[in-house]
């Protein structure tokens, strides 16, 4: 078996802590838009990304998205098609 994300939960990690998304990118020296781009699943995190903004929002990566659990043979598949 195998994890795969889902949909990002970074919109209601920055509200939990009350923070927007133009104080999360200030705060990481990134644009706006690309936190924004990450929220809409425009583009994923890389693990450097996910783990900064863990660091700041103190949760886990995890936490970050929805995860899937899946058949090894989706992920290879799925690597395939990117």
């Amino acid at each position: 078996m195998a994890s795969i994300t889902g949909r990002c939960l970074l919109r209601n990690r920055l509200a939990e802590r009350k923070m927007t998304q133009v104080e999360l990118a200030e705060k990481l020296e990134l644009k706006p838009q690309r936190i924004s781009d990450y929220i809409y699943n425009r583009r994923p995190m890389s693990l450097n990304v996910a783990k900064s903004i863990s660091d700041v929002l103190h949760c886990n990566i995890e936490d970050l998205y929805e995860w899937h659990t899946v058949p090894a043979s989706r992920l290879k598949s799925r690597r395939s098609k990117e």
